[in-house]
């Protein structure tokens, strides 16, 4: 499996870069301003906010990018010097709610944010970090339209079109399968971007798809005519760019009728093992691209998970540790400016120093990839991980 995954790898390097989160939680305590802008300590607070879905059917991935940041701000706090405040709005996974709720994040007084944490609400909420001037790493909204034309918006996940290329090569190197099928959400960005470029790579690579079927937000309950289709196309792997809840759906669909193909999918996949109601026995063998890996032994990925374990009683996700690294990497933006950057700046001054960083000789190591830089576009540069679930587990294919 190792001699496998490292064909994609060096794929992915070769491409430069990827792209793409259940229930109420406990969350740790975190500092408040006071009406003079300084923390319960007295410290002066950079203020930072998200939009992310808190509740509805993507909650796993909102509440885990809301968890995993209030672990580094937490961290970051006790450290004492540059302090933070985190104030995470709930959008629902909707682009409307998500405008509504930056509007709020600009009533408390945002600095910096971490945009959204899907692709269509960050879609949006992008264009008003543009409009207001101020900066945004997101985590997890991987749609190249995210930051398309929009110089301090910046993005931590992989792209989309990138998780398209790097998954048709893949499956191409490592002959997986002769016939391939894909289901894919078309009325998703992040669904029908990563779909694209998977079919532009087929073509060029010479992979026979054989069934090519759809659905949308609206119509993901029953998915029998998509999967009738990939079964009557004796398609022996299932290309899912899609997020966890309708791949559980499908896998659970597809075993009632005794249809057990190989599955591929990306990194909105990362959640389903701890999707409540689900049997994981479904998702055997299942593949996906992540960035994250919760087994990983050296010791920072340790004590993240630990950490996370306690508070929240499960395993971090991917998303997680995006939430996690996205504030580390602000943090380590602002000490880079030696004291150029200040809590007492507007949005905006902040903004043009963090764009400069960001685009200038800025190095960051985090839980998700290391030696990660950014280009003038906004995407990150790092490598992926490959995973694949053994008996309820994500287990490393390196």
């Amino acid at each position: 499996m190792k001699k496998l995954f490292c064909l994609m790898l060096a794929f992915v390097l070769v491409a430069s870069s990827l792209a793409g989160c259940g229930g109420e939680t406990t969350q740790p305590d975190t500092p408040t301003t006071n009406e003079n802008g300084s923390t319960d300590g007295g410290e002066a607070a950079f203020k930072i906010g998200g939009t992310g879905p808190l509740t509805g059917g993507a909650a796993i991935y909102g509440i885990a990018v809301k968890n995993g940041a209030q672990i580094a701000v937490d961290e970051i706090n006790a450290l004492g010097g540059i302090q933070f405040e985190l104030n995470y709005q709930d959008d629902e996974h909707n682009s409307e709610k998500a405008v509504n709720a930056f509007n709020a994040l600009l009533d408390w007084g945002v600095q910096i944010t971490l945009g959204s944490v899907t692709s269509t609400p960050g879609i949006a909420t992008s264009a008003e970090n543009f409009e207001h001037r101020i900066f945004a790493l997101t985590p997890s909204a991987s749609s190249t339209d995210v930051t398309a034309g929009k110089d301090n918006v910046f993005q931590l996940c992989f792209t989309d079109p990138n998780q398209g290329l790097a998954s048709a090569q893949y499956i191409y190197d490592n002959e997986l399968a002769e016939k391939v099928a894909i289901i894919y959400n078309n009325s998703d960005a992040y669904s029908t971007g990563i779909f694209e470029t998977f079919m532009e790579k087929a073509d060029e690579l010479g992979l026979e798809i054989v069934s090519v079927t759809t659905f949308t937000e609206d119509s993901k309950t029953d998915f029998s005519v998509q999967i009738d289709d990939a079964k009557n196309s004796g398609a022996e792997l299932v290309f899912l760019p899609i997020y966890y809840e309708p791949a559980a759906l499908i896998f659970q669909q597809a075993a009632a009728v005794n249809y057990a193909p190989l599955y591929f999918g990306v990194d909105g996949m990362d959640g389903i093992l701890t999707l409540e109601g689900f049997e994981t026995s479904y998702a055997e063998g299942v593949m996906l691209l992540t960035p994250f890996n919760a087994d990983a032994t050296d010791a920072r990925t340790v004590s993240f998970v630990a950490t996370y374990q306690e508070l929240f009683g499960e395993t971090p996700n991917q998303f997680a540790a995006d939430g996690y690294d996205c504030i580390y990497a602000i943090y380590e933006a602002i000490l880079k400016s030696d004291g150029a950057i200040t809590p007492d700046m507007s949005a905006q001054d902040i903004n043009e120093e963090l764009v400069a960083i960001f685009l200038g000789d800025f190095v960051f190591n985090g839980l998700t990839g290391e030696n990660m830089t950014w280009d003038e576009t906004g995407a990150v540069a790092k490598a992926p991980k490959g995973m694949v679930i053994i008996d309820g587990a994500y287990v490393g294919m390196d």
